[in-house]
């Protein structure tokens, strides 16, 4: 099957490998299993996902990976395509946010193909000189980014918009263990109209984490110290191995 193929209807997740491991393993395997299950109403065996990563990998140790489940009218089931490409970080400057009128359909789903208003609101915000496009509903009502979520922090707290969008892996860590950390982390409606009260903004994606410095016209100030933290949390958490035989190794 070739990728032009696959990109007609289906899912997939986006992973970082870095010596054969992964971060949140099981909740890239979560996040297929329940959108195979949603779109083709079929069970997923995990440690099929796993050879097939370790198969495209080969002697790889360090890589940008994706897995593609996909189905078209003329398969008996779905079909998963895994694609390796050299590892990435996010990029350490700040991220200028342009806002658009968008919010993505059945946004809890990653999909394969993004959506035209996805891309075109993507290409617009690059053309003016952003980052990326920052989504927005009704009432200017903040989802997340055209490929990032976003978290606003009000000087005690991390609060990730709850409008639909897609569970980053990146932030669901975080959402996990910041509160460990002294930083409470929560999910509720923000809107255009309450950004300027926040004291920081940053974004996640499957390559990190990186400050927010504007969204349109708006100066958004960067706390050095919140993205230390925060960045020191996530490179923290542990990796996962991709193959069942292999185990953490003693520290």
């Amino acid at each position: 099957m070739n990728e032009q193929h696959v990109v007609r209807y289906g899912h997939f997740t986006a992973m970082q490998v870095r010596g054969g491991r992964v971060r949140g393993l099981a909740l890239h395997l979560a996040r297929l299993a329940a959108a195979s299950k949603e779109m083709f109403d079929v069970d997923q065996n995990d440690d099929e996902i796993r050879d097939h990563i370790q198969r495209a990998l080969g002697d790889t140790a360090d890589a940008s990976v994706r897995i593609m489940v996909c189905w078209s009218d003329d398969d008996d089931a779905p079909e998963v395509l895994t694609t390796v490409r050299p590892p990435g970080d996010m990029p350490g400057m700040q991220q200028g946010l342009l806002s658009v009128p968008y919010l993505r359909p059945l946004a809890h789903i990653k999909q394969i193909g993004g959506g035209f208003g996805q891309e075109y609101y993507g290409r617009i915000a690059k053309r003016k000189g952003y980052a990326e496009a920052l989504l927005t509903g009704p009432d200017g009502v903040i989802s997340e980014g055209s490929i990032t979520n976003i978290g606003f922090f009000d000087g005690t707290t991390v609060t990730w918009p709850n409008a639909p969008a897609l569970d980053g892996i990146t932030m669901l860590l975080l959402e996990k263990h910041l509160p460990d950390n002294g930083i409470p982390s929560r999910r509720g409606p923000i809107h255009m109209t309450d950004v300027p009260k926040f004291k920081a903004i940053f974004v996640t994606n499957s390559r990190g984490i990186a400050p927010v410095d504007r969204i349109d016209d708006l100066a958004i100030p960067v706390d050095e110290a919140l993205m230390k933290t925060v960045t020191g949390i996530y490179e923290s958490i542990t990796w996962d191995p991709i193959a069942l035989q292999q185990t953490q190794p003693s520290t």
